[in-house]
């Protein structure tokens, strides 16, 4: 249905990535993403590399389709990520919460291919300059970790692709057919989802969770962090509310692992931060991975056909 430069460097059918969110993005979401032939991708954020190292080999078992890993350097310091991803035999990676410039090279001469998840045109330039095949490019309504000076997709993504020649994913925003019909013109060539993942059926997280992004109003999120940094977008509930002004660093709540399993997984929603991108606002019912990523690549298709056809080119 699709074929750009994304389908083809990553070897998937529809240009659709699923974000690589601490503890969530495992095997069990992954391989749903990869199966339904988007790309599933496994996290490094959480640090724990012995059990994402069980998970990469749970998808061999899970699905014969692509699949990708995230390197978040700002939580991943071990000077041998780079033969740990190669050594799973991982053929693709995004880098992130860090400098293009780190691993970029040693990835390269891997033979792996490499993307870079970038919140502004400096970061987009300097990455290209590093060598990566393509851009993860992420605007300001995303949840989790953010660039305390946040832009907003539809100022950013034209920007850089305007500035770019490399493929891009666009993320911050995403979510259906609609919005990945919009990020196609405006200069993408595949999407991102992390708020509609972690609220899929195939999601690890607790129901909780889930339930409280399809209660969600496209107000309910808050931006944490903003003096700081790095800054985060999440679930609006009492406790995120209390630390929306803070002065310190709230990155400590996810030093407290117990509490921060207590949220995920015990669906203690006050027990720390659930982070989520304002497009909680526009989903309202947990569905099941391959459902949202059919419905949202024949939504897409379906949008630029009809648009070719109300607006035909005249000469």
């Amino acid at each position: 249905m699709f074929r750009n430069r994304v389908t083809q460097l990553l070897g998937i059918e529809i240009p659709i990535l699923q974000a690589p969110m601490g503890w969530i993005a495992r095997a069990q979401l992954a391989s749903a993403v990869s199966n339904a032939g988007a790309l599933g991708i496994i996290e490094t954020s959480s640090g724990e590399l012995d059990a994402v190292k069980d998970e990469i080999r749970k998808m061999r078992d899970l699905t014969d389709k692509p699949f990708g890993v995230n390197i978040a350097q700002a939580f991943v310091r071990d000077p041998k990520i780079v033969d740990f991803v190669v050594e799973q035999g991982v053929r693709f990676v995004t880098t992130s919460a860090g400098s293009p410039t780190r691993y970029t090279p040693q990835l390269k001469a891997a033979g792996l291919t490499v993307f870079h998840v970038v919140p502004s045109l400096a970061g987009a330039r300097k990455a290209i300059e590093a060598g990566v095949d393509g851009l993860v490019v992420e605007g300001g309504e995303g949840g989790g970790f953010k660039n305390p000076r946040d832009v907003a997709s539809m100022v950013l993504l034209p920007l850089v692709a305007s500035k770019a020649d490399v493929p891009i994913v666009a993320a911050g925003g995403f979510v259906d057919g609609a919005t990945m019909a919009a990020a196609l013109c405006l200069g993408a060539e595949g999407v991102q989802m992390g708020t509609r993942m972690v609220s899929a059926l195939e999601s690890p997280v607790h129901a909780h969770w889930k339930d409280a992004i399809v209660r969600a109003a496209e107000t309910d999120t808050v931006f944490l962090n903003r003096a700081v940094g790095p800054g985060l977008r999440a679930l609006r509930t009492k406790h995120s509310e209390e630390l929306e002004h803070a002065t310190h660093n709230v990155m400590a709540e996810f030093g407290d692992r117990a509490r921060v399993m207590s949220l995920y997984f015990g669906g203690d929603l006050e027990a720390s931060i659930a982070l989520s991108g304002q497009v909680a606002g526009r989903i309202d019912a947990v569905r099941p991975v391959a459902e949202i990523v059919r419905e949202c690549a024949a939504e897409c298709l379906a949008i630029l056909e009809r648009l070719a056809a109300a607006y035909p080119r005249t000469n």
